[in-house]
């Protein structure tokens, strides 16, 4: 079931009128939960087993290593929950991947192996609520957390319908304390949540879908040697597609969870402002960039050992954080590059980090478009089909292709496509250090509620193929 789509509009119609219905609280969290496993259950019924597995395997392993009294079982516990949520994802998304290699790499030396093809369907969503309930089993680990009480509350953290496919990644401490008190409905809380759902549509719906969508698939979704403005621009189309869909979806959930009385974390903060990737990182998937360094990062080591080992430990964690975006060795290589960015700048900042240069607006600005630009050739390879299609598309972005161009995208898309991400470049600029929040608060509520209604229009009149959000796929 999409956000951007009319059965949802009813659904999430129904769930806001019967969830206030309800009197009792308990009764709400049940109601919750149930419509969390139907919104689930659209995609594939029998994928809901998964999602028992994991909630019920991470509650009693979490239980038995607050229990535990030596620590060797409290490390048997943990791996055991380990095996469990990992086994399901290494199986479910990288099965195919690690079969296809391995026949790849049997045949090389000489070794003949051609089994059937093993056509392992992807559950949607498996990537963040496996990392949502590890995140649980590790805190109790650490000792930064207790089990929760409530069985209810900690299904209902695991399956929260709004950011359950694609997030943002939500830590169990700051749900579950959510789930202590009874929702009361306000009708400011319900106007913001639909101003956000309508917020995060219009990015979806008419930028990335409408607009980018078709500008990328002219580039991306075809065999060739592409031409100079091609490459770029549909590797600009792509930038901020991904973008406004997947910021869309994360709005979308953020504002439906509102409208029931829960908060979510911020997942994206204009990060095509950034200045250096630690910054980019610090504004793009917030949750999933917050989680990596808690739960890898640190407990590799982090930036506490020697100057090498931290490198290391930061190309550890991007590539792993690259291939757990998906199955494919453009994601490695698309998560190596930003930690190959990740290491420079490190090594810069600690040559030149003190100079007063870096302060001045212009030099910031520079290091920002700077920033944006480096990372447009990293989303050549996140979006590429294959390794050949990636360096075609960046030999051509350089002008050092050899062979002639058969790719080619209109004028009319080149224009499109470079007033939308001058626009969103200005949008992020102006806005890097504000919240939505504090935006919409600056201006007249009748400048909002007329943005609104544009909004609104341009979602209804503006017809597209119909796309999931990309971020289903992980």
């Amino acid at each position: 079931m999409l956000f951007n789509s009319y059965t949802f509009a009813i659904f999430f119609s129904l769930v806001v009128i019967t969830y206030y219905s309800i009197k009792p609280w308990r009764g709400r969290k049940i109601f919750l939960l149930v419509v969390s496993y139907i919104f689930y259950a659209v995609w594939n019924p029998p994928f809901v087993i998964l999602l028992w597995i994991s909630t019920i395997a991470d509650w009693q392993f979490s239980k038995s290593i607050a229990n535990a009294k030596q620590s060797a079982s409290k490390q048997i516990f943990l791996i055991a929950s380990l095996v469990v949520n990992l086994g399901l994802l290494g199986f479910f998304k990288y099965g195919n991947f690690i079969l296809e290699n391995t026949i790849l790499l049997l045949n090389t030396i000489g070794i003949e192996y051609n089994p059937p093809p093993a056509d392992i369907i992807l559950p949607v969503g498996i990537s963040f609520y496996t990392f949502q309930t590890l995140s649980y089993t590790l805190d109790i680990y650490f000792g930064k957390t207790k089990p929760w009480h409530s069985f209810l509350d900690f299904a209902l953290y695991v399956t929260f319908f709004p950011q359950l496919v694609a997030g943002p990644i939500v830590r169990s401490d700051d749900f579950l304390q959510q789930c202590e008190s009874k929702k009361i409905f306000v009708w400011s809380n319900l106007g913001w949540g639909v101003s956000l759902i309508t917020l995060g549509l219009f990015q979806k719906v008419v930028i990335a879908d409408a607009l980018l969508a078709p500008v990328t698939e002219s580039l991306y979704s075809v065999s060739g040697i592409p031409s100079f403005t091609a490459a770029w621009g549909g590797s600009l189309a792509f930038t901020g597609q991904i973008f406004c869909d997947f910021a869309g979806y994360s709005t979308c959930a953020i504002g439906t969870a509102i409208c029931l009385g829960f908060t979510l974390p911020r997942n994206f903060h204009f990060p095509y402002a950034a200045v250096g990737f630690s910054d980019f990182w610090r504004r793009w998937h917030i949750t999933l960039s917050t989680w990596l360094r808690d739960y890898l990062y640190i407990p590799l080591g982090g930036n506490r050992q020697s100057n090498l080992r931290t490198q290391i430990n930061l190309m550890i964690t991007m590539l792993l954080g690259g291939l757990w975006h998906g199955a494919a060795w453009t994601f490695v290589i698309w998560g190596g590059l930003h930690g190959i960015y990740l290491v420079v700048e490190r090594y810069l900042k600690k040559i030149l980090g003190h100079q007063v240069i870096w302060k001045f607006s212009g030099v910031r600005l520079l290091l920002a478009l700077f920033t944006f630009a480096l990372t447009c050739l990293t989303w050549v390879f996140f979006r590429a089909n294959s390794f050949t299609q990636a360096l075609n598309i960046i030999r051509a972005m350089f002008n050092l292709s050899s062979q002639p161009a058969i790719i080619n995208i209109s004028k009319q898309s080149l224009l499109t496509t470079v007033a939308i991400i001058l626009a969103m470049l200005g949008i992020h600029l102006l806005f890097r250090d504000k919240s939505l929040e504090e935006i919409t608060k600056s201006f007249p509520w009748w400048v909002t509620s007329l943005a609104l209604t544009a909004m609104l229009y341009a979602i209804a009149t503006l017809h597209a193929e119909d796309r999931s959000f990309i971020y289903f796929q992980f």
